[in-house]
């Protein structure tokens, strides 16, 4: 009699095999007179947005005569036929459930590539491997588990899922939080979805998180900032709070392709330092009664749609009015279709008005004080010396900028202040800071509020508890003000030298020195800031001590 031959197909081969003692622990296992059903077959369901690289397959072994589940898998559809027999052993060893431990007398499997390979695998195992055409209680299970992938609720509604996120990226673009803060309120009258007013809250301005909170009422905006606003509120109780808020919300994040590049990076970063393409907007739902839902359903992505389409349209118009110091009473009115043509639904009248009212209320609610934000760790420099310029987490440096950077940036800076500059030696000597986007803004506007920058000095200063004597750089501005930007150690020799080079400079350009005020303190560019990073030069002149007249500064304890 001719020995049996095991064929197997162009394309699998029989590259490994049971060794010895895994063969002999199995063989100890008690055989069943059972019928065992084993498949691999495919759970998603393709749809537009959807890469075939990432449908999985679920491998199935069911017991046949008991009717349950040993051993399920995913796994992706290019793993070969080994990931079979894995999920195989560990039914015969480690099944689910009740099932115990057991080696079946029969194997079915309705493809014959799998039934050669099985066969080869499960020699000397006393297992029969049959092919039939039908695996019924598989079949039945697939069908289960397909309805539940099938009725999944996606996180958009289909029709609504693309126009969504394009207005999501207009509104990143439009960038409202560079001028509105969350307390300047804007009100999106709709009157459709048995929806009156969403009051429209800016999130971003201090470079944190960025996004739209629309609040169906007036009253859950006013709970909700009362609640975050009292200072014996515990992080329970402010989850709490977050979790009553009545709004519908879309918030911006990076992508999940970002976030695992960084994942070992530790420092926070800013959103808007960003390319677009790392940006992905996020939309849902809170609701005292639902909590924090991730899912926008039909009316709630038509109200989200025409909410952002309007407010597009009123930012984009109303921007330099938006802009100014106060904030203005203001009102549009637009028609916005839903993208539905098919529904014949006539346009929808949506109205957009400020409210400097609530504004000032919630304003006043917060209880904003500045001097809040003069206190130094309770010492203060000489009282007439101010703190509150340069953010805490700046990164400083002392540097010279070439002539041609120099014409490069006077026009492609936002805020640019001349000087009649005497260009000599290798370039302008600055001072450069760089932070996050919207805090340089604010660097910027103070400076801008206070007349411009009049000057920069570097003055001696003490501290007659410790004994350490410093180098105290100092901004003053045009209206007389002056502003501590750096504290430098006597004997640090890295700033000694940058001192040193800093006034060789500027006594060959007679004088004439400059601030830079820069983005992109969390990016790539941290430190070397590129000519898109730089968003203020200021032109100025050097100071001495002696043109200041404030004498060596001593840190003095703060008197309450």
């Amino acid at each position: 009699m001719e020995p049996i031959r095991i064929v197997f197909p162009i394309g699998w081969s029989m590259t490994t095999s049971l060794n010895r003692s895994t063969r002999r622990r199995l063989k100890q296992l008690n055989q069943i007179p059972c019928v065992w059903e084993g498949d691999r077959r495919p759970l998603s369901t393709p749809t537009m947005d959807s890469d075939p690289k990432t449908n999985g397959e679920c491998i199935l072994w069911v017991d046949g005569s008991q009717g349950v589940v040993r051993a399920m898998d995913m796994v992706a559809s290019e793993i070969g036929p080994e990931a079979v027999v894995r999920t195989l052993l560990r039914a015969m060893e480690h099944p689910h459930g009740p099932a115990r431990p057991a080696r079946p007398q029969k194997i079915v499997v309705r493809d014959r590539e799998l039934q050669f390979f099985l066969r080869g695998v499960l020699q000397e195992l006393e297992i029969a491997i049959d092919y039939v055409p039908d695996l019924p209680l598989i079949d039945e299970l697939v069908r289960g588990f397909q309805e539940v992938v099938d009725t999944h609720t996606p996180d958009l509604p289909p029709q609504y899922a693309e126009p969504l996120k394009q207005r999501a990226f207009e509104l990143w673009q439009a960038a409202p939080w560079e001028f509105l803060e969350e307390h300047q309120i804007l009100a999106i009258e709709l009157n459709q979805w048995d929806i009156g007013t969403l009051y429209a809250s800016v999130m971003g301005m201090l470079g944190m998180e960025y996004g739209i909170l629309l609040y169906r009422s007036e009253e859950s905006l006013k709970r909700f900032r009362a609640k975050v606003l009292m200072d014996e509120e515990s992080p329970e109780q402010l989850e709490e709070a977050f979790l009553k808020q009545d709004c519908l919300f879309l918030t911006f994040e990076r992508t999940d392709e970002a976030e695992a590049a960084d994942e070992d990076e530790e420092e926070v970063i800013d959103l808007a330092e960003l390319p677009l393409s790392e940006i992905q907007p996020s939309f849902g739902n809170i609701h005292p009664l639902e909590g924090l839902r991730s899912v926008l359903y039909e009316e709630e992505a038509g109200a989200v749609l025409i909410a952002l389409e309007a407010l597009n349209r009123f930012v984009r118009a109303q921007r330099s009015q938006l802009s100014g110091e106060t904030f203005p009473a203001l009102s549009r009115r637009y028609r916005i279709a839903l993208p539905q043509p098919e529904a014949k639904q006539p346009p929808i009248s949506v109205t957009v008005t400020t409210m400097p009212e609530l504004a000032a209320e919630l304003e006043e609610l917060a209880g904003y004080d500045d001097e809040d934000d003069e206190e130094l760790n309770g010492m203060e420099m000489f009282r007439s010396l101010r703190d509150d310029l340069i953010p805490e987490d700046s990164f400083l440096s002392l540097g010279v900028l070439s002539w041609d950077m120099v014409e490069s940036l006077r026009s492609g800076v936002e805020c640019y202040q001349s000087r009649e500059l005497t260009k000599a030696g290798d370039g302008l000597p600055v001072i450069l800071v760089q932070t996050s986007r919207p805090k340089a803004k604010a660097v910027i506007q103070k400076l801008q509020e206070a007349g411009g920058l009049k000057g920069v000095c570097f003055n001696p200063g003490a501290d007659p508890f410790g004994g350490d004597r410093y180098d105290l750089g100092i901004i003053q501005a045009e209206n007389g003000d002056m502003f501590l930007f750096g504290e430098f150690l006597d004997d640090d020799r890295i700033h000694v030298v940058a001192r040193k080079k800093w006034d060789e400079r500027c006594k060959r350009t007679k004088g004439y020195c400059g601030l830079i005020v820069a983005r992109g303190l969390m990016g790539a560019s941290r430190g070397q800031p590129q000519l898109r990073d730089m968003m203020a030069l200021f032109e100025t002149r050097s100071l001495s001590p002696k043109d200041l007249g404030i004498g060596l500064l001593q840190l003095m304890p703060q008197l309450e």
